[in-house]
């Protein structure tokens, strides 16, 4: 398994210059959060990835969860480094102080989440899908649930999980099963089965709570009648504590392809005592705000799996010895070249490091609208922070898992037949990340929602808010000595994204198979799109330093060299995205479906 290391200087580079967190943070009242501040939770987080969780990456793999009667136990280690990660204080970094949180901005736990994915993607399940269910509460909550539930699950004495999938439905969710039945004392009575559900039993934490949908007796068909229930592994008692065992529980545990330290639990409640949250048949939009949570986690996993793959093959890149270079020796004195000189290694190395820093990009910029958008006292900062991140979401979670697993794949094959085995650790980044595409919301589904509900279903006002964003970039630095032809670049895709919505559009008001034909691809050229902006403002930070003398200069030169790659290599793919958008839905849907079978 490759050693990890936080890539502290890339991750400063994006705080401290390209998006200023510290004059954010100032700016947003943050101010705790001072440069101090940041940079030794930065180092304090990178030491506790390295030296605590990535050690039991490989172990956890190979161990796995364990199943008995009901009981999950989790791989030798996992539940003591759980422990020190609570003991440390990382599991209230930002969350409401009301409840025991540090309160610092979600930006600054994301770069933490972002560590502790890379070192340990298994690991960090667990108190990810904690902070999703907190943020569900958080904002849908009754003040009794907050009170009961947000103080302990803050403090990682308790953990949460979602409860959606059955076995039936993923998708669409109209169709559940589970019922709620309303109890004398105003609770309910929950009955269903639920699977899939991470973290769903465990030996880390002392009681569980179970987000969990389900259908009132009286609900309306379909996604209009379902509401969300807390539902504790064991109920609190008088005095806020873990009590009596609740009629919830695990029935198995599922056999995976990757993330095996991951508890993937079928979850059986039998007339458990749930809790209403929210309004009745209002619990998708509850649900909502804990899935928006985990979409943007579920996308860093793809740019975290792809930062350990990179770090095993570049070092593997400069150790193995193969062939001559083809313009003369690069290392005479050794037998053999190493094969970072041969042009192939160098495009897959090159593919890895431009995804993986622009998707480090997108994470933190996306960031940033979350802090604005939980903490602005400005109400129009916030809709337009708000409506950015309604956009970008499903570019997160979509693109970033895709390419996440490109660089996976090319990190793999970099080691060649090596990468095959176990005994080198990067077969299990691809295990590992080839869930990330599927879960909470498929790619499919992700691309659905960005063009059919996000962009169209704005009639444009989502995809405007941010392509007048790059507009506006590209004005002020068209010319720009050095990057003025990749801003010329990214100016004319910028102006096309826009005339290639309005043909979608246009057919989609004919035929709305339209729509779904083109949305994958839609949302990869957007994907591209993004990404190119966020390459640019590193860029031009980069020069600017170099010009000034100023950071280090090879950094800066990478970042250049990088950027430079990312416009002549990976943008050109947007054409292709573009002409199989414009073929439309009838070469899809001509061949009929019986004519599949064999």
């Amino acid at each position: 398994m490759p050693d990890y290391k936080a890539p502290l200087r890339d991750m400063r580079f994006l705080i401290d210059r390209v998006f200023d967190f510290h004059a954010h943070y100032a700016a947003l009242g943050a101010h705790d959060a001072s440069p101090d501040m940041v940079h030794a939770i930065l180092e304090e987080g990178a030491k506790f990835c390295e030296n605590v969780l990535a050690p039991l990456n490989r172990s956890g793999d190979e161990e796995g969860c364990r199943f008995d009667n009901g009981a999950v136990t989790t791989p030798t280690g996992f539940k003591q480094a759980f422990a020190q990660y609570v003991e440390g204080g990382w599991h209230g970094l930002a969350a409401d102080p009301a409840y025991g949180g540090q309160g610092l901005p979600s930006s600054l736990g994301l770069a933490v989440s972002e560590m502790v994915a890379s070192s340990n993607t298994s690991w960090g399940m667990y108190p990810g899908l904690t902070h999703g269910a907190m943020s569900a509460i958080h904002a849908h909550g009754s003040d009794a649930q907050k009170q009961t539930y947000l103080t302990p699950l803050t403090a990682g004495r308790w953990t949460g999980t979602m409860c959606l999938t059955e076995a039936h439905c993923g998708t669409d969710l109209g169709l559940i099963k589970t019922r709620a039945v309303p109890q004398a004392d105003g609770s309910y009575a929950v009955t269903g089965s639920k699977i899939f559900i991470s973290a769903g039993e465990h030996d880390m934490s002392a009681n569980i709570i179970h987000l969990v949908l389900a259908k009132l007796p009286d609900a309306p068909a379909g996604t209009k009648g379902i509401s969300l229930f807390i539902v504790p592994k064991f109920l609190p008692d008088a005095a806020g504590e873990a009590g009596e065992r609740n009629g919830v529980t695990c029935g198995s545990i599922e056999h995976k392809m990757g993330i095996k330290a991951s508890a993937t639990c079928v979850m059986n409640f039998d007339g458990a005592k749930g809790f209403l949250i929210g309004e009745p048949n209002k619990g998708l939009n509850c649900m909502f705000t804990m899935m928006n949570h985990a979409r943007l986690g579920t996308g860093m996993q793809g740019l975290c799996l792809g930062e350990a793959s990179f770090q095993g093959a570049v070092r593997y890149a400069n150790d193995r010895l193969q062939m001559r270079s083809l313009t003369g020796a690069k290392a005479p004195d050794r037998p053999a070249d190493p094969i970072i000189v041969h042009p192939d290694v160098r495009r897959m190395l090159l593919t890895m490091k431009a995804f993986n820093e622009g998707n480090r990009a997108l994470t933190y910029f996306t960031a940033q609208m979350l802090d604005i958008a939980h903490l602005s006292r400005d109400e129009a900062a916030r809709r337009e922070a708000e409506d950015l991140l309604a956009f970008l979401t499903p570019i997160c979670k979509a693109f970033m898992t895709e390419t996440g697993l490109e660089v996976t794949n090319h990190g793999m094959q970099v080691f060649g037949g090596h990468g095959f085995i176990r005994e080198w650790g990067m077969e299990q980044l691809v295990r590992d990340c080839r869930i990330a595409p599927i879960y909470e919301g498929t790619n499919g589904i992700q691309a659905l929602d960005l063009l059919g509900r996000k962009v169209l279903g704005s009639q444009g006002k989502l995809l405007r808010g941010f392509t007048r964003i790059v507009h506006k970039f590209c004005q002020a630095h068209a010319g720009h000595a050095q990057l003025g032809g990749f801003v010329a670049q990214l100016d004319l895709l910028n102006r096309q994204w826009g005339e290639l919505t309005l043909l979608v559009g246009g057919a989609a008001m004919k035929n709305p198979d339209e729509v779904g034909a083109a949305s994958v691809d839609y949302l990869m050229y957007s994907g591209y799109i993004v990404l190119a902006y966020l390459w640019l403002r590193m860029a031009r930070v980069a020069q600017a330093q170099l010009e000034a003398g100023e950071g280090d200069g090879d950094f800066c030169r990478g970042k250049l060299a990088t950027c430079e790659f990312y416009f002549k290599r990976l943008l050109p793919r947007t054409a292709a995205h573009r002409a199989a958008v414009e073929a439309g839905s009838d070469c899809l849907m001509k061949l009929p479906a019986e004519l599949f079978s064999l």
